[in-house]
């Protein structure tokens, strides 16, 4: 009797079962709709979490000084709070690289590096406030209980090292959401982000017990073994249990993690000159690990850049000046991130993704808590993202908003097209990387999204 590849997958379950068809498929180039014109293996994703804003980093708008401190010609903005006139910049923006592309003074070091970059100027997203754009943004959904996109990306690829989790994430603090933004969902439990918090700097500390101090390595391989031995006849008993196989694989990655993890987050061993031109700061220190994970085979790094007292840094409702201070945490480290893969050849096949979960408004918001009124609220009609690497193209940008900076008007980009063209690039068909549930085939860009094909080299 033949049958199809969802009939196997059904009859195999998940877990170990799916890992070994995973790289028995992917050996023959079969796995998932894997596509033959695969640019990239990883992705990083640096998520300025809170919403920067465009108007104020990479789409400039002249129209906007202009008629600062007058009335929005089109009328009151509908957003999450009261808002009132225009307000400009208060950056300069400069034309960088051979490009030309401008970029605002706060992002300097970035724009000596604009010409390896796309700046997507067009996205827009459902919801203005935060917890359901980050889910989207995140697991391609508003609402939790959907695989993140490192679940799909993992679900999809498999891994390239089993010694470490094939998807990590990394803040100082979780973001707004937590552990949904990278949850595996209704997939198998093994697809689901690994988090490290990065307020230790001890790489032994980094992962609490990473090591057992009370027994051998060999002594713990026996102890292992015995365990699954055990969950094995139980599984045998009960059929299937995604969760229990998701333990299993954990207990096997944490054991092999005792060594190569410690490894990898030990930025110390890094010289002196590299870790200075990252800068100081969680977020540069997980910028660093994130350039450590990749070079060692993982393949999703997300960092969070969040503080320890504040899961939403960017989010400038009083005072868009604070981006400033932001914006000098940020800029190094990604832009020696961008610099560290290009010379070692890796940005060719890893994907960067810069953003935020929206944007922000081009008008002042009106706060009672502030006599500043230069702060500016929630926008998720138009935003800026930028991409690097993994067959993207450098020195463009793709789409715009419209003269004041509130709303994409010229090739707008939805989360799902974004999502679409992340998988396109790992060589995985957004339409065929499905998974069955519920009586359904879900996938990460649901019923929609297309490749931006413009941007891709």
């Amino acid at each position: 009797m033949s049958m199809n590849r969802r009939e196997l997958l059904e009859t195999m379950g998940s877990g170990f079962g799916l890992l070994g068809l995973a790289d028995l498929l992917q050996a023959t180039g079969q796995r998932s709709g894997r596509l033959p014109t695969a640019r990239a293996k990883h992705v990083i994703y640096l998520f300025l979490a809170g919403g920067p804003s465009q108007v104020d980093t990479f789409d400039p708008k002249p129209t906007l000084t202009r008629y600062n401190g007058q009335p929005l010609p089109t009328g009151s903005v509908r957003t999450e709070r009261k808002t009132g006139n225009l307000l400009a910049s208060p950056f300069e923006f400069k034309r960088c690289g051979q490009s030309g592309i401008e970029v605002s003074e706060i992002f300097p070091l970035l724009g000596e590096r604009i010409d390896d970059i796309c700046v997507i100027r067009s996205m827009h997203t459902e919801r203005p406030n935060h917890e359901p754009s980050l889910l989207r943004m995140n697991c391609g959904f508003p609402l939790p209980g959907r695989p993140s996109m490192g679940s799909w990306i993992t679900y999809g690829l498999g891994t390239e090292n089993e010694n470490l989790p094939a998807f990590m994430v990394l803040s100082a603090r979780p973001p707004v959401v937590g552990p949904p933004l990278w949850a595996s969902g209704f997939l198998p439990a093994t697809y689901q982000g690994t988090h490290i918090r990065m307020d230790q700097t001890d790489p032994e500390k980094l992962i609490p017990h990473i090591r057992g101090d009370k027994t051998s390595p060999l002594e713990q391989r026996s102890q292992l073994d015995l365990l699954e031995k055990h969950n094995r006849l139980h599984l045998k008993r009960v059929g299937g249990d995604p969760e229990l196989e998701g333990r299993i694989q954990a207990m096997e990655v944490a054991f092999r993690m005792q060594t190569e993890a410690v490894d990898a987050f030990d930025v110390g061993q890094e010289s002196v000159a590299v870790r200075e031109r990252y800068g100081p700061g969680h977020f540069a220190r997980g910028c660093l690990m994130a350039r450590r994970l990749v070079e060692r085979g993982v393949r999703m790094v997300q960092v969070y850049f969040t503080d320890e007292s504040n899961s939403q840094s960017w989010d400038d409702h009083d005072d868009i000046l604070n981006h400033r201070k932001l914006a000098f945490r940020a800029d190094r480290p990604i832009a020696a991130l961008l610099g560290d893969l290009k010379a070692s050849g890796l940005l060719e096949e890893t994907v960067v993704l810069v953003g935020g979960e929206f944007g922000r408004t081009p008008v002042t918001e009106v706060s009672a808590r502030t006599l500043a009124h230069n702060g500016r609220d929630h926008n998720h009609h138009g935003f800026s993202v930028l991409m690097a690497g993994g067959g993207v193209k450098g020195g463009v940008t793709y789409g715009a908003t419209d003269d004041f900076g509130f709303k994409a008007v010229e090739n707008p980009v939805d989360v799902p097209d974004l999502h679409a063209t992340i998988l396109h690039l790992l060589g995985l068909d957004h339409e065929r990387l499905t998974y069955r549930y519920s009586g359904r085939d879900f996938r990460l860009t649901d019923v929609s999204g297309r490749v931006i094909q413009e941007i891709l080299a």
